[in-house]
């Protein structure tokens, strides 16, 4: 990690604990019984807080769909060939695909980051932005998936995406991946961070059978092997270099920047869990700024999100990514917002307060 990117990690402030009266006299002067509308208005506060003492806001809204190819594909970790993550940008890009429709549904701006798909170059389109890092990782199984070089311009790219949306005005940031490969990465960057054991937290992915789960676990292992020395130095810079994704480094930066900046940021499903985890060992303030959208499916998600003291707001039975969890949740920031902001006041609705 080269000075200047320490030097921006440290722009990223933890939020004044100062506020936290004010932001809950607020909100206890409601008309509710205190804490009646539970995680709504803890999301109230901590929007609050991350404002800085403003009155929190949703809107307006971008998700970020970062796409990369991995690898570890020739491993036979997935049950869809590495080409699906170039089908798939395009499919985005014609408006066909779930997080297309959920973006529609919710009102947000959607843009797909090509951060590091195989290939020759997409042709140009108003929804997507071309910053491609390398055509695809190395193989984690037997060595680092990027050098540190690389892994550094896809953190700052990230950076690069949070302050492109906050110069458009953009309050909040959700999380959105595609790459056909991309949870065995996401896996053995959870055990790397989190010391958990690919056997336990190791799942199906796009569809594997339990023969292919068994042989993903064995990479897993090979990969944590081969790059041992560096999960045993417990840089996470250098771990997610070693074991990440351009997609997956990506986002972590856009977890940086969005803290960096005082947007909140809604991180969507595993994958994306993933790249927070890196941002969260990075730079533990992110965590003021991040909300976890909703519990994924995938096996192991659950213990990862455990093992950083978090708590999703949905449990909907998603695993697609793309992005669509975070959409969904969207809905539940403007309703936290709004509380805080449009209720009345036990003083303002003449109404008697409680003992």
């Amino acid at each position: 990690m080269t000075d200047d990117f320490k030097q921006l990690i440290g722009r990223i402030a933890p939020v004044d604990p100062a506020l936290r009266a004010p932001g809950q006299a607020r909100l206890d002067s409601l008309t509710k019984p205190q804490g009646s509308l539970g995680r709504l208005e803890e999301l109230a506060l901590k929007m609050y807080m991350a404002s800085g003492g403003a009155a929190p806001q949703a809107d307006p809204a971008r998700i970020y769909t970062v796409a990369g190819d991995h690898g570890v594909c020739a491993e036979g970790v997935s049950a869809f060939p590495v080409e699906v993550t170039r089908q798939m940008v395009l499919n985005f890009l014609a408006g066909g695909a779930g997080i297309n429709v959920l973006a529609g549904t919710v009102g947000a701006e959607l843009f797909v980051v090509n951060a590091g798909v195989a290939g020759d170059l997409f042709e140009p389109h108003p929804q997507l932005i071309q910053k491609r890092i390398g055509q695809g990782t190395a193989n984690i199984a037997q060595g680092p998936a990027m050098s540190e070089a690389d892994c550094e311009r896809a953190l700052l790219l990230g950076v690069e995406l949070a302050d492109r949306a906050q110069a458009d005005g953009v309050r909040t940031l959700l999380t959105g991946d595609m790459g056909i490969g991309n949870t065995t990465p996401s896996t053995a960057l959870y055990c790397a961070y989190l010391g958990l054991p690919p056997e336990q937290i190791t799942g199906p992915g796009a569809g594997l059978g339990k023969e292919g789960v068994r042989r993903k676990i064995a990479v897993i292992e090979r990969a944590l092997a081969a790059n041992a020395e560096v999960v045993a130095g417990g840089d996470p810079f250098a771990v997610l270099a070693a074991l990440g994704g351009y997609e997956i480094a990506t986002l972590a930066g856009l977890v940086l920047g969005a803290a960096k900046n005082r947007q909140m940021i809604l991180v969507d499903g595993f994958i994306s869990t993933a790249a927070y985890a890196a941002a969260w060992k990075i730079c533990p303030h992110v965590a003021e700024y991040a909300v976890l959208s909703h519990a994924s499916a995938e096996l192991g998600h659950k213990s990862a999100v455990a093992g950083m003291g978090l708590s999703p707001l949905l449990d909907l039975g998603f695993r697609l990514g793309e992005g669509t969890g975070a959409a969904c949740a969207l809905f539940l920031l403007r309703s936290a917002a709004d509380i805080f902001n449009k209720m009345a006041t036990f003083a303002e609705a003449g109404v008697s307060e409680g003992e």
